[in-house]
């Protein structure tokens, strides 16, 4: 008998750290095939967002221009003034005539380093190893009501990001992302909702909602692969 439970004891502890080593891979694979899978998302290199967000009453229009791990531009207007953020390899400014802005502003360090993470319109955990990413699972944590798979991704640049799973839909429906803002380490939270397939098989997000803000931001229109002006990525002189 003792010979026995011996024997039991190595059988579930071999079984219980090859499913902890396998895990973190299970769920991330599950998830790229229910957002399009690999080959789909692999010949994605451009986007163009319309959205919008409501505001006391107010709408405002959001337009988003992505070029994968180039740059990024999001767009709004308010009261006939548009403003904008700008986000590349090369540099990072913010113009919002809305706050007194005359000219576009160069980003701190920080902002631009945590900016500069989001240019992989392809998402941290679709080859994260080769991208020099590490990722840790951590369990499950509730997030409104759902126990969510919780991944811990520590980018190449040492920024990290916890993303939340839903173990039913195998969609992200929370990203927390860890910041550096003068000095100081904050966190920035995005909930992630009503998912749609687009024609060119991948699928996305059509809310997304930060804690805080004023509205959620609701995509009304998405473009894949369209043509975009390098200019767009460089602020007005």
């Amino acid at each position: 008998m003792k010979r026995l439970q011996v024997i039991g004891l190595f059988v579930a502890t071999f079984l219980f750290g090859a499913a902890k080593a396998q895990t973190a891979d299970e769920i991330i694979n599950k998830h790229i095939a229910a957002i399009g899978g690999k080959e789909a998302w692999s010949k994605v290199n451009s986007m163009k967002m319309e959205a919008g967000l409501s505001v006391q009453g107010m709408d405002i229009p959001v337009i988003i221009y992505q070029v994968h791990n180039k740059g990024q531009r999001q767009e709004y207007t308010v009261m006939n003034m548009t403003g904008y953020t700008i986000i590349s390899t090369e540099g990072g400014w913010n113009f919002s005539p809305m706050e007194g802005h005359t000219k576009p502003e160069p980003m701190t360090a920080d902002a631009l380093k945590a900016g500069q993470d989001g240019l992989d319109i392809h998402g941290d955990l679709l080859d994260y190893a080769s991208k020099g990413h590490k990722v840790e699972l951590q369990g499950k944590e509730d997030v409104d009501g759902t126990e969510a798979f919780k991944i811990k991704v520590v980018r190449k640049s040492g920024n990290e990001v916890v993303y939340f799973i839903d173990p039913s839909t195998y969609y992200i429906i929370r990203a927390v992302n860890k910041m550096k803002v003068n000095g100081q380490e904050i966190e920035q939270k995005i909930n992630m909702s009503n998912y749609q397939k687009l024609p060119e098989g991948i699928v996305v997000p059509f809310s997304m909602e930060m804690p805080g803000a004023p509205a959620p931001v609701a995509i009304k229109k998405v473009e894949v692969n369209p043509t975009l002006d390098p200019a767009l990525f460089k602020p007005a002189q």
